[in-house]
């Protein structure tokens, strides 16, 4: 309920992880966010994929990156990758904290979009 007992999953990313593997062009950020939260700020390069009208054959192509979910603190993406998982989509992971935690990592966010 406060978050102090929620587990960590081995498929959470953390913000400095994630973006490693972004500088690294091996990740390929698909964030479920509403168009207005996203416009706002967004990790750079990200794809925006509403959870509101989200289906996980509508996943772009990663090209040989990994596809990594993110939204504003993981709940939704977390929601997001469970449906990929019943769906066998190949999805690395989600971004651990959402947003938040990749803004208080003091990583850039790319507005507009």
């Amino acid at each position: 309920m406060f978050g102090f007992l929620r587990k960590t999953s081995e498929r959470d990313i953390a913000p400095t992880t994630l973006a490693g593997l972004l500088d690294e062009g091996k990740a390929l950020v698909v964030d479920v966010r509403e168009p207005h939260e996203f416009t706002a700020g967004h990790i750079p390069g990200a794809i925006n994929l509403p959870l509101s009208r989200f289906a996980p054959d509508q996943l772009p192509d990663p090209q040989g990156r990994l596809l990594v979910l993110a939204c504003a603190a993981g709940g939704r993406s977390g929601r997001a990758m469970a449906a990929c998982d019943a769906a066998r989509a190949a999805v690395e992971g989600h971004l651990a904290g959402g947003l938040g935690a990749w803004v208080s990592a003091d990583l850039p966010v790319e507005r507009g979009a």
